[in-house]
């Protein structure tokens, strides 16, 4: 069978041919034809499973993970240091964001005034603490907009970072209750492996999605929506291929890592970040990478990989804002003092969650643009490139999603490095009921015994 790896790429150029065609055959946004609708579905389509599968697996998974940290002699030690290589990581992406800002300087040379009046919504750290707190046991919220009839309809939607609180506190209350909740956590472990086995069958239909999510992209944006904007998305990729490119090999190669086998391992789950523009939706593929690919121990994994789908976006949250704010500022005029720049750090460092359930950048741009004052007109400004611009970003995202738990696992000693080190199959997503027959590698040291996890 033809390795995963080629059948993306295969997809990637398929995709791009079928959307070329559709664009010039008079395919817009406004007047879809046959071909760019059916992309569009396509693409649409898949998403849609991926992240239908994301609430339960969160929800399993943290609990299973949590209770499993019966075994582990360090879980507090680890989380705390996943906190804290995520926010390294992200200083060391923003900075670069700055820096980038400041020489290609994409906004400068513009004769636009800052607007005397705006609209727009403000990132505020209330409303963000706020809808930490679930307003129900699934963490569902319901949205109500005019529709083009004029009737209201009403949607509903998970906020993923509420799905995540409640799955710790249940986690949490199971460890306390103790005997009491064994059967409700041997029903969570089999949901659990449910679960994973249908998103391994979601996983195996990602060449067909790319066709359909690359297609939709040409087709609807095409690279001429770039214009005048083509400074700022040259800024935003030349950051993004730095963090990807140089900033994660020398951290690999500083905890004495393998970057061939790093990138060969979590390539697949980059690929699909780029056509998918989704780190929640690409989350499954994540985790599974994580643990089968670069040796992360699935109970540290199962905790790790889903908040950092949530929390760790050094794309979306780091070097985007940084750039951007820069870019509007220069746009309207607004000259920065070095206050606004150490603002913009914090706000990147401390600000990732605000961007927790969301699709793209907006929030964690607006959140940014409001601390500093600059005008919220320049969020408007800067969609019209946002979808070119999202595919490189999710794809850094989720490469950093898969680092970080790799980093932090070789420094506690409980890496697998058979794994990380064994060849590549181009096939990360061979059949549990395949792999189930041999025992998983017992972690010396550790205090994790991931036979039961």
């Amino acid at each position: 069978m033809t390795s995963f790896g080629p059948q993306i790429i295969a997809g990637l150029l398929l995709g791009l041919v079928l959307g070329l065609i559709a664009k010039y055959t008079g395919h817009t946004s406004e007047t879809p034809n046959a071909l760019g609708t059916t992309l569009s579905t396509i693409g649409s389509s898949y998403v849609t499973l991926l992240k239908a599968a994301v609430v339960p697996l969160i929800f399993t998974a943290v609990v299973s993970s949590i209770a499993n940290l019966r075994e582990v002699t360090n879980a507090a030690r680890l989380a705390g240091q996943t906190l804290l290589w995520f926010g390294i990581t992200a200083l060391i992406a923003v900075s670069i964001g700055m820096v980038l800002g400041s020489v290609f300087k994409p906004g400068a040379n513009s004769s636009a005034t800052p607007p005397e009046d705006y609209t727009g919504g403000t990132g505020s750290w209330w409303g963000f603490l706020e809808g930490l707190i679930p307003a129900n046991f699934l963490g569902l919220e319901a949205s109500t907009r005019a529709a083009e009839t004029g009737d209201l309809t009403t949607s509903l939607s998970f906020n993923v970072l509420q799905v995540l609180v409640v799955a710790a506190a249940i986690g949490i209350a199971a460890l306390k209750v103790g005997q009491a909740a064994e059967p409700f956590l041997v029903l969570n472990a089999s949901a659990l492996a449910v679960i994973q086995k249908v998103l391994w069958w979601i996983i195996r239909l990602a060449p067909v999605g790319t066709v359909g999510l690359i297609g939709r992209a040409v087709a609807t944006y095409g690279w001429d929506t770039i214009g005048s904007l083509g400074k700022f998305t040259l800024a935003i990729y030349v950051g993004l291929a730095l963090v990807l490119f140089v900033v994660y090999p020398i951290l690999i190669r500083a905890h004495g890592l393998s970057v061939k086998q790093y990138f060969s391992g979590a390539w697949p789950a980059i690929q699909l970040a780029f056509v998918s523009r989704s780190s929640v939706g690409t989350l499954p593929l994540t985790q599974r990478i994580t643990e089968r690919n670069l040796g992360v121990p699935r109970a540290y994994a199962s905790f790790a990989v889903p908040l950092g789908a949530t929390t760790k976006m050094d794309g979306c949250a780091a070097i985007y804002p940084a750039i951007s704010a820069i870019f509007v500022a220069q746009f309207f005029g607004v000259e920065l003092e070095l206050v606004h720049y150490l603002l913009i750090a914090i706000v990147s460092v401390l600000g990732s969650a605000a961007t927790a359930g969301t699709t793209g950048a907006v929030v964690m741009l607006t959140l940014t643009l409001s601390t500093l004052g600059l005008p919220l007109a320049g969020v408007g400004l800067l969609l019209a490139v946002d979808p070119i611009l999202d595919m490189g970003r999710t794809a850094v995202n989720v490469a950093g999603q898969a680092l970080v738990p790799t980093i932090v696992a070789r420094r506690e000693g409980i890496l697998d490095h058979d794994l990380y080190n064994a060849e590549r199959n181009g096939d990360p997503f061979s059949d549990d009921s395949v792999t189930a027959e041999a025992p998983e590698p017992a972690l010396a040291g550790s205090g994790l015994d991931t036979r039961n996890v």
